[in-house]
């Protein structure tokens, strides 16, 4: 355990990573203060610097518990699912379900791009590449027609995910019609609908 990270307070630290999370999310990362996040949780700006360092530090810990919570997600729609199509189903509908809640801290994820933060460019990537080395196994187990590249394929499908919440309403029927359309897109042939409940 780091020393930063053994020095975080569970009972302020939520609040905290909460409070920078919709900021970063609704703002972007270089319109946010310290100070607009202190305020937000009624705290001085040293009980947040006695938590993270910097504020990239902060960003960079919203962007992990982001993408733990991506990951949980994910793990648990495919866990019980041995068939690939199936598991390439799931997989979609639980990303989209993870970037379309209320919780800011996919659209952070999103919304803040490693390259918008050069400070703290390699941790962030580093994230971002936890999540998709599992879209990038899952892929590999998927028998894809035409002898498709793999890694664009895995590219443009995460990019084809994260856009959604720029253009999705209810009024669309849910989610299923979106994971139809996404599995069909890469010639794959319809299986039966395995939304988890």
């Amino acid at each position: 355990m780091t020393s930063t990270a053994s020095k975080r307070r569970p009972s302020r630290w939520p609040a905290l990573l909460d409070a920078a999370a919709a900021f970063f999310a609704e703002r972007g990362y270089h319109a946010t203060t310290m100070r607009d996040i202190t305020h937000a949780v009624n705290v001085t700006p040293g009980a947040v610097y006695f938590h993270v360092a910097t504020k990239h530090a902060l960003l960079v810990a919203v962007y992990q518990e982001g993408v733990d919570r991506i990951i949980r997600h994910f793990d648990a729609a495919i866990a019980e699912e041995s068939d690939p199509v199936k598991r390439f189903r799931r997989a979609i509908r639980a990303h989209l379900e993870t970037i379309l809640d209320e919780s800011a801290y996919a659209r952070v994820i999103i919304r803040v791009l490693p390259e918008d933060v050069p400070e703290a460019t390699e941790e962030l990537k580093r994230q971002r590449e936890r999540y998709e080395e599992r879209f990038r196994a899952l892929l590999d187990g998927v028998q894809f027609p035409g002898g498709r590249n793999s890694k664009l394929t895995r590219l443009l499908l995460i990019g084809a995910l994260n856009w959604t919440p720029v253009w999705y309403r209810d009024s669309i029927g849910g989610l299923d019609p979106i994971v139809d359309e996404l599995v069909a897109s890469f010639g794959i042939k319809p299986a039966r609908r395995t939304s988890k409940k």
